[in-house]
C-alpha cells in the first residue's frame, strides 16, 4: 500500500506543479529525480532504523507514517503558498518541489525496511524468497498506485482529493506495525498513538473536504479556469489564457464573431486573405473553438475538424463561452461518426493531435496548429516528422501559435522546420508579458502569401534567427 500512495503521489506532484510552473520535460525531471531522492533517503534511514531496538523501531515507523499522511494532505496548499510568496522560475520551481514533496516522500518511505525485516523474520529460513517478495509487493503497488492516479483519482476527484487519498492510505498502514514484538511486552503509549494516528485521520480527512480545489475543472489532462470581467469571457488552462468571447447578448447567431484574444485575430485575419469560399480546415487544439466559429460562421459552405485531447475542455466551452458552445450545437458532430458528416460541418474529434495527424485519411486546404500543455507547446507536435505528416495532407497554408521569449528556442526551432518544408513563411510577435515571452504566429505556404494591411495592436513583424530544427530524436524541451 505505501508503494501504491507513494506512486500515486508521485504522479499527483507533476500535476498539480502544472497550474504554478507548467508542464514539460523540466518540471517532470524536477518532480521525479526529487521524490526519488526522497525514496533513496527514506529507505536508507529506515534501514537504520530497522536495526534499532523494536520498540523504538515501532514508534519512529509509526510517526513516519503520520508525518507523511499530514505532509501528503497540505502538498497543494503548501505549493500554493510558495507560489504567492515569489517562488517563480527554474529556481523557484525547483525550490518549490523539494520543499513541500521531498520531506514526504522521505517519510512514506522509511517504514519500508522496517516492514522487510519483519517479513524476513516470520519465515526463518527462507530470507531469500521472503525479501522476493516483499520487493515484488512493492512493485505491484506502483504499477497499481500508477493506474490509480493516471485514470481514476485524477481525472474523477482532482488533485487536492487525490493526496488527501495518499494521506488516507498511507494512515491505513499503521495497524501493520505492531506495537510490540511476538510474544512482547505492550507498549503503555498505545492510547496516545491512537489520539495521535485519529486526529492525523481527521486532519487528512478535513484537508480532502474543505482544501481549496488546485482548479474549478480538472481532468488528468487539464486544469481549467473560466473568468469573466465585464463582457468577456475567458478560458484558462493550467493558468495560461486559452481563448476568450465577448459576451453580446443582441448578436445574430450567424453574424461575425468577436475575437478578443489579439493572436486570434492574426490567425483570423491569415485565413479569411487566404482561403477560399469553402475551405477545409483542420484545427489542431480545439481550445475555446473561436477560431472554427469564426469560419463556419462567415463561410456557410466551410467545414472544420478540430481536434482538442481533453473532452473536458469541450464540455467547459460549451457551459461557459455561447458563441463557440451555440456553433457546436448546431454543426457539431462526432468525427469518427461518419454517418453524421453529411448535416454536421465541424467535426469535434478527442485525441492527441499528432495520433490524428498520423492515422487520418482525410486532406484539408489549410491546418491550424494551436495545441498547448500549460503555456508550451507539446514536444511531440513541434517536430519535423509532424509536419512533414501534415505537409502530406493539407494542400494549403499552414499556421502556428507558440509562446516564446524574444527570439527563442521554440520559435527558433519550429520556424527552422517550415523553412525546410515551405518556400514562403512569415512570422509576426505580440507583445512581451510579465515573463519575458510573446506569442509568436507563423503562417507556412507552398505559393506566396499575400501581405496584410494591418496588424493586431502592438503585434510586429518579426526575423527569426536560423536555428536546428526539431526532430522526435531531438525535440522541444520545454520552457524555464
Amino acid at each position: 500500500m505505501l508503494s501504491a500512495a507513494g506512486l500515486t503521489y508521485e504522479i499527483a506532484a507533476g500535476r498539480v506543479l502544472a497550474p504554478f510552473f507548467g508542464t514539460s520535460l523540466l518540471t517532470w525531471t524536477s518532480v521525479i529525480a526529487i521524490v526519488l531522492g526522497g525514496f533513496s533517503l527514506g529507505s536508507a534511514l529506515g534501514g537504520l532504523i530497522a536495526e534499532r531496538p523494536t520498540a523504538v523501531a515501532v514508534g519512529t515507523v509509526r510517526n513516519a507514517l503520520v508525518a507523511a499522511a499530514v505532509l501528503m494532505a497540505v502538498s497543494p496548499t503548501l505549493l500554493g503558498l510558495l507560489h504567492s510568496w515569489g517562488a517563480r522560475g527554474t529556481g523557484g520551481m525547483l525550490l518549490s518541489v523539494f520543499l513541500v514533496f521531498f520531506p514526504a516522500s522521505v517519510c512514506v518511505t522509511l517504514p519500508s525496511p522496517f516492514l522487510a525485516k519483519v517479513a524476513i523474520q516470520a519465515r526463518p529460513g527462507r530470507e531469500g524468497s521472503s525479501l522476493g517478495f516483499v520487493l515484488a509487493a512493492g512493485s505491484v503497488g506502483a504499477i497499481f498506485g500508477a493506474i490509480v492516479a493516471g485514470f481514476v483519482a485524477l481525472p474523477f476527484i482532482g488533485a487536492t482529493a487525490t493526496f488527501a487519498a495518499c494521506g488516507a492510505a498511507t494512515l491505513l498502514c499503521l495497524p501493520f506495525v505492531r506495537n510490540a514484538p511476538p510474544g512482547g511486552e505492550r507498549r503503555q503509549d498505545g492510547g496516545a498513538d491512537t489520539a495521535v494516528a485519529v486526529a492525523a485521520a481527521g486532519f487528512v480527512a478535513f484537508a480532502g473536504l474543505a482544501g481549496a480545489p488546485a482548479c474549478q475543472y480538472e481532468s488528468g489532462l487539464s486544469c481549467l479556469h473560466v473568468v469573466q470581467r465585464g463582457a468577456v469571457v475567458r478560458l484558462f488552462s493550467d493558468g495560461t489564457a486559452q481563448a476568450a468571447e465577448r459576451v453580446s447578448r443582441g448578436a445574430e447567431r450567424d453574424g461575425p464573431v468577436d475575437l478578443s484574444l489579439p493572436y486570434t485575430q492574426w490567425l483570423w485575419m491569415r485565413l479569411d486573405r487566404d482561403l477560399g469560399p469553402a475551405p477545409s480546415v483542420l484545427f489542431i487544439g480545439g481550445g475555446g473553438y473561436s477560431l472554427p466559429t469564426e469560419l463556419l460562421a462567415s463561410r456557410p459552405d466551410a467545414q472544420a475538424i478540430a481536434v482538442e485531447i481533453d473532452p473536458l475542455v469541450t464540455r467547459v466551452v460549451q457551459q461557459h463561452l455561447p458563441r463557440a458552445a451555440e456553433m457546436i450545437a448546431r454543426t457539431g458532430y462526432d468525427a469518427a461518426n461518419d454517418a453524421q458528416e453529411a448535416t454536421g460541418r465541424l467535426g469535434l474529434v478527442h485525441a492527441d493531435g499528432r495520433v490524428y495527424l498520423n492515422e487520418t485519411e482525410r486532406r484539408f486546404d489549410a491546418a491550424v496548429m494551436d495545441a498547448f500543455s500549460s503555456g508550451s507547446v507539446p514536444a511531440h507536435l513541434a517536430t519535423r516528422e509532424t509536419y512533414e505528416r501534415l505537409r502530406t495532407i493539407v494542400d494549403g497554408p499552414v499556421y502556428v501559435n507558440l509562446i516564446d521569449e524574444h527570439d527563442g528556442p521554440l520559435v527558433r526551432g519550429v520556424h527552422a522546420i517550415l523553412r525546410e518544408l515551405y518556400p514562403h513563411v512569415e512570422a509576426v510577435r505580440g507583445p512581451l508579458n510579465d515573463q519575458g515571452r510573446a506569442n509568436f504566429l507563423l503562417a507556412a505556404s507552398p505559393t506566396a502569401l499575400a501581405s496584410l494591411d494591418t496588424l493586431p495592436d502592438d503585434y510586429e513583424r518579426t526575423r527569426i534567427s536560423e536555428a536546428r530544427a526539431f526532430t522526435d530524436d531531438r525535440e522541444w524541451v520545454g520552457h524555464r
